[in-house]
C-alpha cells in the first residue's frame, strides 16, 4: 500500500508526474516540490472525512466507481473539460470548500515558491490521478485477499467488511463493539440495496467494477490454492488503519507547515458545520 506522494510520484512509472510538469510549465524538480507542498493537505482532508461516515461513504463511492482509474493511467485525460469538472469534485469532497482549497494553494505557493494559480489548476489534475490510484490499490488488496480467503485465512479487514454487509456472522454485541464503527456503518450504508432506485436496488454489485471485484473474491473456492504468488493481504486491526495508511501523505514536512495546514481546515471547519454546503477549487 503506497502512501499519497509515492503513489503520485510513481504514476506511471513517474510519466504522470512528468506530464504535469509539462502542463504547467515547471522543471521536474518544482514539480516534486508541489506534490510534497500538497500532500499533506490531501492527506489531511481525506483523513478528516473518516471522521464523518456521510462524507466518508460519498468519498468511497467515487473511488470504488473505478470511473477515475483512467485519469491514474492517462494524465492528460485529467487536463480535458470533464477531468477538471470530476477532478474538482473530488475537491469538493477531500476539502469541503472553494475557501478550503484556495488556502490549500495559498499556503503550498508560500511554502515552494510556485504560483497559487498553478495550483489551483493543478489541483483537480492531482485529485484525479491520485483518487484513480487508490481504487488501483484497493483492488490489489482485495486480491490479495481473495487468494488468502482460497488459502483457508481470511484477513481480518475483510471478515469485519462481511460482518457489515450481513455476509458473515457477527459477532456478540460488546461496549466497544465493531457495530459502533463508523465506517463500517458508512460502508454498510453504501453497499445496501435501496428499494426503488433502478437495476442498482436489486444488484448492489451492478455496474461497479470494485464490488464486483468483491464478488469475485467471495466466490473464490476456499479449497483451491492460488497459482501464483500474490501481494500480502493487508494485516490492519480495522478498517480505520486499513485507510489511515492509505491515506498517509508519506512524507515528512516542517511542523510548522504542517500546523498551517491543519489550521486551514479548522478555520473553516466552523463554517461547514453551519450547513454552507460542500464545493470545489472553481
Amino acid at each position: 500500500m503506497l502512501p499519497l506522494f509515492d503513489l503520485m510520484m510513481k504514476a506511471q512509472n513517474g510519466d504522470a508526474v512528468e506530464a504535469m510538469a509539462k502542463q504547467f510549465g515547471l522543471a521536474q524538480e518544482q514539480m516534486t516540490k508541489a506534490m510534497t507542498a500538497l500532500m499533506p493537505a490531501f492527506s489531511t482532508g481525506l483523513k478528516r472525512t473518516m471522521g464523518n461516515p456521510y462524507d466518508f461513504s460519498a468519498l468511497m463511492a467515487a473511488i470504488s466507481s473505478g470511473s477515475y482509474t483512467k485519469y491514474f493511467e492517462d494524465t492528460a485525460k485529467a487536463f480535458s473539460p470533464q477531468g477538471v469538472a470530476d477532478g474538482n469534485a473530488i475537491l469538493g469532497q477531500i476539502f469541503g470548500s472553494k475557501e478550503v482549497s484556495r488556502a490549500i494553494a495559498a499556503q503550498a505557493a508560500q511554502m515552494s515558491g510556485i504560483g497559487q494559480e498553478i495550483y489551483q489548476q493543478m489541483m483537480p489534475a492531482v485529485a484525479n490521478a491520485m483518487v484513480g490510484g487508490m481504487f488501483k490499490q484497493i483492488a490489489e488488496q482485495f486480491q490479495a485477499a481473495g487468494n488468502a480467503i482460497a488459502a483457508g485465512k481470511t484477513p481480518n479487514f475483510v471478515e469485519q467488511w462481511m460482518q457489515a454487509m450481513g455476509m458473515a456472522e457477527k459477532p456478540k454485541p460488546e461496549p466497544q463493539s465493531l457495530l459502533d464503527n463508523p465506517f463500517l456503518k458508512s460502508f454498510q450504508a453504501m453497499f445496501t440495496p435501496q428499494a426503488g432506485k433502478g437495476p442498482a436496488a436489486a444488484d448492489p454489485f451492478a455496474a461497479n467494477p470494485f464490488m464486483q471485484a468483491f464478488a469475485a473474491m467471495m466466490n473464490t473456492p476456499a479449497a483451491k490454492a492460488p497459482e501464483k504468488p500474490a501481494p500480502a493481504a493487508p494485516d490492519q486491526n480495522s478498517l480505520g488503519e486499513f485507510f489511515n495508511q492509505m491515506f498517509d501523505s508519506g512524507i515528512e514536512v516542517q511542523k510548522n507547515y504542517q500546523k498551517s495546514m491543519d489550521s486551514i481546515f479548522d478555520t473553516y471547519l466552523s463554517s461547514l458545520k453551519a450547513g454552507t454546503g460542500k464545493d470545489s477549487t472553481g
